[in-house]
């Protein structure tokens, strides 16, 4: 039988606080999505997609980000539905579905028949968080990037973003917006390396902050460096640096067949807490 629900509807500022209450309520999960929020809104404009909502105003119930990536939000089967609707006759526009894999992997089974077949799927991704600071010791040499050294720092990011999603992010565009969001992260003190006389031994970036919670991303260590325990101190310094200087609640997700970096993560003082889901195109 065919599951009838309510449409989704698009957001804007309007419907700002009643956004952020349902994105608060895990703020873990959803990190990333409320950070956007509080940074620019919800004007697709500025947003840089729609905020879908599902619900009518006063009781909204669920929320899909679509911009660059498809980011579903407290989403149940109706919901689930009713977003899978709107993306099957809009068409895709996103690089990637991500979020909670309960709510990812029905919105997939639903766009595929539509969409086709995704470039790589990561079906499990723990999804980590730490409170407190490492129980290992930081790793001293682990510091901020300064914007003098962004050439030296880009290499490397590359590298982890080619290594880690099966693709350069230098295709397309040139790499342009990728190198500006680089660059962003240095100028806002939110990319953290080691660097040994040029060379990048260790790098993390915070990619996503909130009041309530910041999420690391790329991390990555020099393929001649690993095994030797970097990964494990500068998680360490990276998370006492968010801790001190972002939010009370430090958190990342990693692919479940990725076993040296979970237990690295979990040595660092990370404990799991949840599942995502990725589908890549």
């Amino acid at each position: 039988m065919m599951l009838r629900t309510m449409a989704s509807r698009v957001l804007d500022d309007n419907d700002r606080d009643e956004v952020l209450a349902l994105l608060d309520a895990d703020p873990v999960s959803n990190v990333f999505v409320a950070s956007r929020v509080r940074a620019v809104g919800l004007s697709p404009a500025r947003l840089g997609g729609q905020m879908w909502g599902f619900g009518p105003r006063g009781g909204l119930i669920s929320l899909c980000y679509a911009g660059a990536n498809l980011v579903p939000v407290n989403a149940g089967a109706e919901a689930v539905h009713a977003f899978a609707e709107r993306a099957r006759k809009q068409g895709r526009r996103c690089s990637s579905i991500v979020g909670p894999s309960d709510a990812v992997e029905p919105l997939w089974e639903r766009l595929e028949p539509f969409w086709g077949a995704a470039r790589a799927i990561r079906w499990a991704q723990p999804v980590m968080e730490a409170t407190e600071p490492s129980p290992v010791p930081a790793d001293p040499l682990v510091r901020r990037v300064r914007p003098e050294e962004f050439e030296i720092l880009l290499p490397a990011c590359v590298a982890m973003f080619t290594e880690e999603v099966g693709v350069s992010p230098e295709i397309g565009d040139g790499g342009a917006l990728y190198r500006s969001r680089v660059a962003e992260l240095i100028r806002i003190g939110r990319s953290y390396a080691r660097i040994d006389e040029g060379r990048v031994v260790f790098k993390a970036e915070i990619g996503a902050v909130t009041p309530q919670a910041c999420q690391i991303q790329g991390v990555w260590v020099h393929p001649e460096l690993r095994g030797r325990g970097h990964a494990v101190a500068g998680m360490a310094s990276v998370l006492k640096h968010a801790l001190d200087c972002f939010a009370p609640v430090v958190s990342l997700y990693v692919n479940d067949y990725n076993a040296p970096a979970r237990a690295a993560y979990r040595r660092a003082g990370f404990r799991e807490v949840g599942t995502f889901m990725s589908v890549l195109f």
